[in-house]
């Protein structure tokens, strides 16, 4: 019999479970990561995962940014749209959404109950190891997806792909964003071993878009797709994009489509986020083709309204204040790439936390050339590196460093120091970003203030 269950219930059931995302480093094999549980657990809820159009993710980074931008317009032009993205900010409800808005906390709590059932039955027999936390509320993902009917769901990759537990369905369209170092203790120390990894969402039938990659790993994807009998779209060659001009509220640019051009407007700062942007359009071509009718006025207005927080946020401008989740050595030279572009400013502080098993030195040689003054802090996540262990990587860099108990007091500290015209970054993963918002908006009384005074420097 099913039993009730509220949504603090739920969230204490869903965190019962092995969760890996606290525990970095865990292998990532058929042994602990078995597709076979998976499939076990979604055959007992009736396969909700089956029957609709599937757009499926993976990459290093901007799977989360080329998620949300195909959701708002694909949502912008009247489809019911899931979008289904790790990990969250602040509450569990911001991984699953339909046409832009969380589930709610009623629905969750349902819906965990109607899983539990069956997560403890197949637990209890282990047959193929026990299901996690991230496998759970994915298969709570695609039953709240099926109850909304809805007609596209995009799915983003945990972590790696091959054996990830989004990788379940059949997809209309696999995306493979930008390919990094990250997770080389699991996935691989080289891009072609990661490449394979994230190529593993790959599958007959469907049509692959590549973000531009380095060599080796765009090899691998290639050879994948030539494996599969797929057609493969390469963002940077059979389509480009190039900067308009912008300001801090957003920024604008021109794409060059397979079926046509757009001049396409983003509130995401970031010229990273451009790139995302034709990653995104690129998939929407490919529906268009399959038969889904979007209008450029709907591609245009889904672009405009796309929300995603936390990447190159602009939370202040006297001082300027960013936050961004950037979690390693590429992302974050990436987005100081993007400030020294585009933004003006006199000093730089940057508040610093990471996971422990992130490659701390990496970053810690990006923002050595950068900052001023660094503020290394941790946070109250499990995976959060300690600051004894900050400190050396960062005085290895040869950089001056402070200390703060935590984010919030790092915050305090960042703006007591910064003048006017200086700029602060918090950044080193989305869970210091997390903790930065909340401390800012409880602070602050949430929202963006101030984005008149400065304007983007023009490309």
């Amino acid at each position: 019999m099913q039993l009730a269950m509220t949504y603090s219930r739920a969230i204490k059931f869903l965190q019962s479970l092995e969760d890996y995302e606290k525990s970095p480093g865990v292998a990532y094999s058929a042994v602990n990561y078995d597709l076979r549980r998976m499939e076990i657990l979604l055959d007992r809820l009736g396969n909700p995962h089956k029957g609709r159009k599937t757009i499926h993710i993976a990459g290093t980074k901007g799977k989360g940014s080329t998620a949300a931008m195909i959701s708002s317009v694909l949502f912008s032009a009247g489809y019911r749209t899931g979008l289904f993205t790790s990990p969250h900010l602040v509450s569990w409800q911001e991984r699953i959404a339909v046409n832009g808005r969380p589930i709610s906390q009623k629905s969750f709590a349902r819906l965990m109950a109607a899983i539990a059932q069956h997560v403890n039955a197949i637990n209890r027999e282990a047959r193929f190891g026990k299901l996690t936390t991230f496998e759970v509320v994915t298969a709570l993902a695609f039953l709240y997806f099926r109850e909304k009917n809805i007609d596209c769901q995009v799915l983003e990759t945990g972590l790696g792909g091959r054996l990830d537990a989004t990788n379940v369905v059949d997809p209309d369209v696999c995306i493979i964003t930008s390919i990094s170092l990250d997770h080389t203790q699991v996935l691989g120390n080289t891009l072609a071993q990661i490449a394979g990894e994230k190529a593993g969402i790959i599958k007959s039938g469907c049509t692959v878009i590549s973000a531009p990659q380095k060599p080796e790993a765009m090899k691998v994807i290639q050879d994948k797709c030539s494996r599969s009998g797929d057609d493969l779209i390469k963002v940077g060659g059979d389509i480009t994009w190039e900067p308009l001009d912008g300001n801090l509220k957003m920024q604008r640019f021109r794409v060059h489509g397979r079926l046509q051009d757009y001049v396409l407007k983003i509130p995401l700062l970031g010229d990273f986020q451009m790139e995302n942007a034709a990653v995104s359009l690129a998939a929407l071509e490919v529906l268009q083709q399959q038969g889904f009718d979007l209008k450029c006025t709907d591609i245009v207005r889904g672009f405009s309204g796309v929300k995603w927080p936390a990447r190159m946020q602009i939370l202040e401008t006297s001082p300027l204040l960013i936050v961004d989740g950037a979690h390693n050595s590429y992302s974050v030279g990436k987005v100081i790439e993007s400030i020294k572009k585009h933004l003006s400013y006199k000093r730089v502080l940057v508040i610093f936390g990471c996971s422990r098993d992130k490659d701390v030195q990496g970053m810690a040689a990006e923002l050595a050339g950068f900052a001023d003054r660094i503020i290394l802090t941790g946070s109250s996540h499990p995976r959060a590196a300690k600051i004894s262990i900050l400190v050396p990587a960062f005085k290895k860099a040869v950089v001056s460093v402070e200390t703060a108990l935590n984010p919030g007091e790092a915050l305090s500290m960042a703006l007591s120091m910064a003048g006017p015209k200086d700029l602060i970054l918090a950044t080193g993963s989305l869970f210091l970003a997390a903790d930065i918002l909340t401390k800012y908006k409880l602070e602050r009384k949430i929202g963006i203030r101030h984005l008149s005074a400065v304007q983007w420097r023009s490309i």
